[in-house]
């Protein structure tokens, strides 16, 4: 089966427009919405993060209102203490090869805004990823990630792909409204990016050849399925057990 690599924001708080700190991190619907899906089609997910850390989930994202009722907020938070092992030690994003993978996946929550956005680590990883056409999902506030790559000459490396992001409306509206730092929809978009918005809090995916977005939390669902459905058959590579022992070994 496929491997997948899930990046995850090491972020546990967002320096807003007035210089306070907002405490933040990983969305738990997001993240265990995509490794729950991913790993129970079949597939291997290792989780990384900036420098290795251990990655922080956001408190509001577990309270019931937000989670969508008692039972939600349950559950995820239930899933996360099952993949707490994984989650304590992840992969150490500058030691990671996108080669190593099939599909690399990025789910919201604020974080990313705080460090993957300029980690120059995730910029080489997405580069090298998009050129060899590995599928890249990133969604929520996880297309923040995207603007940490840049080519040879220095630009915007996705600038003219298709894709959707938390959009302004969102953000200002029910995310951290005024005092949110920088809109992600917007500097996508100032970046180059072609963004496709679609109605707030709807579910909504594009998909730009191997480039995989959704637009909020609703759309986690959607961007896994789409993600499975383009790994399609095992990928031979992923087969191959010489290369699954390369990996395992780059893994101790």
């Amino acid at each position: 089966m496929a491997r997948i690599l899930m990046v995850v924001s090491a972020a546990d708080s967002l320096t807003m427009k007035d210089g306070t700190e907002h405490p933040t991190g990983f969305w738990a619907e997001e993240l265990v919405t995509a490794h729950r899906l991913l790993t129970e089609a079949g597939h291997t997910v290792n989780i990384a993060t900036p420098g290795g850390k251990k990655p922080t989930v956001d408190a509001i994202s577990l309270d019931p209102q937000s989670a969508g009722g008692q039972a939600q907020a349950d559950d995820f938070a239930a899933y996360l203490k099952e993949i707490e092992p994984e989650l304590s030690a992840p992969l150490v994003l500058s030691e990671v090869s996108a080669d190593h993978y099939n599909a690399i996946v990025l789910p919201g929550g604020h974080g990313p805004m705080a460090d993957l956005a300029s980690d120059a680590n995730l910029g080489r990883l997405l580069v090298e990823a998009d050129r060899e056409g590995i599928i890249i999902a990133p969604f929520c506030h996880g297309p923040a990630a995207l603007l940490s790559a840049t080519n040879d000459t220095g630009d915007f490396a996705f600038a003219g792909r298709n894709l959707t992001v938390f959009t302004d409306e969102e953000e200002l509206g029910g995310g951290t409204g005024d005092n949110t730092p920088w809109l992600v929809e917007s500097t996508l978009r100032d970046a180059g990016a072609v963004v496709q918005a679609g109605p707030a809090w709807q579910p909504n995916l594009v998909r730009d050849g191997n480039l995989i977005t959704g637009q909020n939390p609703a759309s986690s669902e959607i961007v896994a399925r789409e993600v499975l459905a383009a790994l399609g058959p095992a990928p031979e590579a992923a087969q191959d057990d010489e290369a699954d022992d390369e990996l395992d070994e780059d893994i101790q």
